[in-house]
């Protein structure tokens, strides 16, 4: 009995090959778009440039990053509260994206991000010399705060933006302020934020803050908030935690 043995043709090999890879690809791409509009087009350009900057993410998130430049001084948050300062209490949340980058769960209720909302609101009509709210100059959508004539470099004085989809933050903070804020569980780094020529993306210090999941944690938030107002703003500011109804009288 002759047996013959059958030689795949080159076009059925690359066929094999590629399907998988273009199964992979195309998963990846609807992860990559599920993650809703930010700094990044939702289009397939948009998911090729994010692919790129994953070449240069940073491995570990949670590890502050280490300055040799002198940093400038301003009203610091972990020397005036780090004492008192809790550790978030349970896991830390699944996060995922560069650009954008977003909290997969733990999104705390409505009442306590309208609360967050509004109290961004307010603190900017407070201080209407010194912040102002308005679109995200990072995200390009969003509630933003902006310090009005900034002494730290952020997009267009950027201090904080708040994500509507799944109620996090990223926000601005001094390198101290950050340490503090990663050790105690309560958010980590963006994965561009490692300075250099990064920096043209965000900034070094820029930091997701995880979503209040009650009203305790985010009398917490709006001190963070706080301390990123003064390191950007470079003034004393105080910031109340509102409750979330439609915006009047914020005095």
């Amino acid at each position: 009995m002759i047996s013959s043995v059958q030689i795949f043709q080159p076009s059925v090999i690359c066929t094999l090959m590629l399907t998988p890879l273009l199964w992979i690809i195309h998963h990846d791409y609807k992860k990559f778009q599920s993650l809703g509009p930010g700094g990044t087009p939702s289009t397939f350009f948009g998911y090729l440039k994010v692919t790129i900057l994953r070449l240069f993410a940073l491995s570990d998130p949670y590890t502050p990053a280490i300055s040799s430049e002198p940093i400038q001084t301003t009203r610091k948050y972990c020397q005036c509260i780090q004492p008192n300062l809790p550790d978030r209490i349970g896991q830390r949340p699944q996060v995922a994206g560069i650009t954008p980058q977003r909290q997969l769960n733990q999104p705390g209720c409505r009442r306590t991000y309208q609360s967050l909302r509004r109290s961004l609101e307010c603190f900017a009509l407070n201080y209407e010399d010194v912040l102002e709210v308005g679109t995200s100059c990072f995200e390009k959508n969003g509630l933003a705060l902006f310090a009005r004539n900034p002494v730290t470099s952020t997009c267009r004085g950027e201090i904080c933006h708040v994500h509507h989809s799944d109620r996090s933050m990223h926000m601005s903070l001094h390198p101290d302020d950050a340490k503090v804020v990663l050790q105690k569980g309560w958010g980590q780094r963006h994965p561009l934020a490692r300075g250099g020529w990064m920096s043209a993306y965000v900034p070094r210090e820029f930091v997701m803050v995880y979503a209040p999941r009650d009203q305790t944690e985010l009398y917490i938030i709006c001190q963070i908030i706080e301390a990123a107002a003064s390191w950007v703003s470079g003034e004393r500011l105080e910031m109340r935690v509102e409750k979330g109804e439609m915006l009047r009288n914020c005095n």
